[in-house]
């Protein structure tokens, strides 16, 4: 934990890089390439102007998740971010969909790698190791995106300090974070990442979103899911959800501060309990550098899930007191 603590004084102030190479990178291109994802996702992809980016959730017709996705709008083509180990199977699924649409869907994980940089002065050493303008890079909306050269950075929401993820060819992947380390990134542990995002309330897919999650369980409809657009894939559960029942779904993920410095040791799956009655489960847990104390994600029934509520989790351990501090998404 010292060492965490650390990390995060250093990052609180500086800023800290992350390898994200394990997740997947998707190319679709061609006249239609915007159009053919449109229709198949949750949010607006078509209006997206060159440069911009949007997240939005892959559904199957009964509203469960098949992926989480972040799609970048380039001058020629999609570029789109996957969850590890998704890139290759979605590709092979959205190509399969393709019928007349001038559209071409390929795999480019193993050729364009992936970086993170978060922190309080990401933007400065981001703009620093790239010789790009420091007001362009803080300035830069969410999921907006600067090219310097051949590399790509992109403003993203992962933590509650500000962030951005880098996209540069596979080759050039080791040069690109020497850039930063030399404008004065440190580098992030997993655990304190993984730690950052539980803080800032942000699901992971295959970690705190499944192929059984609707995505309003989730917390997404505010930042994956346009109300306006036209149709998608599993769009017929989520109106019903929304204008028929009121917004109202079984369970919530809701971030909670445990009461234990340990948290990180809380499986997935340890049972959140209200008033003596079982009402969840843990998803994820970390031990929070900044708060010290731990914090996790989990799904809470909808009747026990509000902010301020009182939960016991029970660990190997013995019982340990929570609370509800937000709602994730």
């Amino acid at each position: 934990m010292t060492r965490r603590s650390d990390q995060y004084r250093i990052i609180a102030e500086g800023a800290g890089w992350h390898d994200k190479r394990t997740r997947g990178r998707l190319r679709i291109e061609g006249r239609d390439a915007a159009a053919f994802l449109h229709a198949l996702v949750s949010n607006d992809v078509e209006s997206l102007a060159e440069g911009r980016g949007v997240y939005a959730a892959y559904l199957t017709p009964q509203g469960r998740m098949i992926a989480d996705l972040r799609v970048y709008r380039r001058s020629d083509h999609l570029l789109v971010d996957t969850p590890p180990s998704l890139a290759a199977s979605l590709a092979a699924r959205l190509d399969q969909l393709i019928f007349a649409e001038d559209a071409r869907v390929s795999d480019v994980s193993a050729l364009l790698s992936q970086a993170g940089v978060v922190g309080g002065s990401a933007a400065a050493i981001v703009a620093r190791a790239f010789d790009l303008d420091r007001a362009l890079v803080e300035s830069l909306p969410l999921r907006a995106q600067l090219a310097a050269g051949d590399a790509l950075i992109v403003r993203t929401d992962d933590a509650d300090l500000p962030s951005f993820d880098l996209f540069v060819p596979a080759v050039g992947f080791e040069a690109a974070t020497a850039r930063l380390a030399g404008a004065g990134a440190v580098a992030a542990g997993p655990e304190l990442v993984e730690a950052l995002r539980i803080e800032a309330g942000r699901a992971a897919f295959g970690v705190d979103m499944t192929a059984d999650t609707i995505p309003l369980e989730a917390g997404l409809l505010d930042r994956a899911i346009s109300t306006t657009k036209g149709c998608y894939v599993g769009q017929e559960v989520i109106v019903r959800v929304l204008h028929r029942g009121g917004g109202r779904v079984a369970k919530r993920l809701v971030r909670i501060d445990v009461e234990a410095a340990h948290a990180d040791v809380l499986p997935a799956g340890a049972v959140l309990l209200a008033d003596g009655r079982e009402v969840g489960r843990v998803t994820s847990a970390a031990w929070s550098p900044r708060l010290e104390h731990g914090v996790a994600l989990g799904y809470v029934h909808r009747d026990a899930a509000e902010v301020g509520r009182h939960l016991t989790v029970k660990a190997e351990t013995g019982d340990v007191p929570a609370t509800i501090v937000a709602f994730a998404g």
